[in-house]
């Protein structure tokens, strides 16, 4: 399938992602527990300056308002109904300005997951998670997205449903797990299993990879884990660890270990780099700086991602039963 994504990578040794799209909308007078894919419509400028920010700090891709638009979510705010509706307003919002980029941008169509368990270890079906994907696909479709980006998704079975989703759509599309027990994701998967996962899946992603999780270090362990052979990897690692400072969540991770981390990710073998939350334009500016500046290296070793970015939260990175001798977290200095 020919996709604008697939095209970028294949005359790009790495491309820059955006950053957090939840830390920057709160920044702008998101309320807490307000459903920020109602902004598509209700302040539809301040989401424009979301995607613009992205693309003037250097990012090649940007994600969708729309983590949260399916029905399943939406169906918290009484508004399930409009789950196509609001994912085709943010994708036309960002269709927007990657148009008026003056260069190639990729407008990814943000999908997380539904929120539900699935069966057999909760009620949602394989078809129910299918038809609550596909809707959501359809409308980002619509709305002009070039990659539907399937994001933070903790089970394999989820991954399946949305994997049939995007063909139903007719989309090129992304998918990212989020490694956050250990080095495994909630449900148990771990990086090698995901590659595994990937590569047996009828309708296959253009890339695949992790996001969110714990804290930058822990995410480029997880990118050593995935191996290869599945197809291009994916980065996109939260900005430090969450602190609660003053009524807020604060990411203590500085535009400079934003910057290292981007290039440890790269050495590590992900092309598309990015951040999630506490991620700002001022981190994604080092970023790119570092990566345009900074010749490939060879693979890190555990002891240089653990000194540049921080220890790990823990010692196993979800593939072996026990690696003591791996560098735990170590406290660092706030931003």
């Amino acid at each position: 399938m020919s996709d604008a994504l697939t095209a970028l990578l294949t005359n790009r040794d790495w491309l820059l992602a955006d950053g957090a799209t939840g830390t920057n909308l709160f920044n702008a007078g998101l309320s807490s527990g307000d459903a920020p894919e109602f902004w598509n419509e209700d302040h539809p400028d301040r989401i424009r300056d979301l995607y613009r920010g992205s693309v003037d700090a250097g990012s090649d891709i940007f994600l969708t308002n729309t983590f949260g638009a399916n029905r399943a979510r939406l169906k918290l705010h009484d508004a399930g109904h409009r789950a196509a509706e609001l994912s085709r307003m943010g994708a036309e919002l960002g269709r927007e300005v990657a148009d008026a980029a003056g260069r190639p941008v990729v407008v990814a169509g943000s999908m997380g997951p539904t929120g539900e368990i699935m069966e057999p270890m909760g009620p949602l079906s394989h078809d129910q998670a299918v038809e609550i994907f596909h809707e959501q696909a359809e409308g980002l479709k619509a709305g002009g997205a070039d990659v539907l980006w399937v994001e933070t998704i903790s089970a394999p079975e989820e991954m399946k449903a949305a994997a049939e989703a995007a063909r139903l759509a007719g989309m090129p599309w992304v998918i990212t797990m989020s490694f956050d027990t250990a080095g495994r994701t909630m449900m148990g998967t771990a990086a090698p299993e995901m590659t595994r996962l990937v590569g047996r899946l009828p309708h296959p992603p253009v890339a695949y990879g992790a996001n969110c999780g714990v804290g930058a270090s822990d995410l480029v362990r997880t990118v050593l884990g995935f191996g290869e052979g599945a197809g291009p990897l994916v980065a996109k690692g939260n900005a430090g660890i969450p602190k609660y400072v003053d009524g807020h969540i604060h990411y203590d991770g500085t535009p400079d270990l934003m910057a290292d981390y981007a290039l440890l990710a790269r050495d590590a073998g992900a092309r598309i780099i990015g951040g999630c939350c506490g991620t700002t334009p001022a981190h994604l500016e080092k970023m790119r700086a570092a990566l345009e500046t900074v010749p490939k290296g060879a693979p890190p070793a555990l002891e240089e991602i653990a000194a540049k970015l921080g220890g790990f939260s823990s010692e196993g990175d979800g593939i072996a039963a026990k690696t003591s001798d791996r560098p735990r977290r170590r406290r660092r200095s706030t931003a």
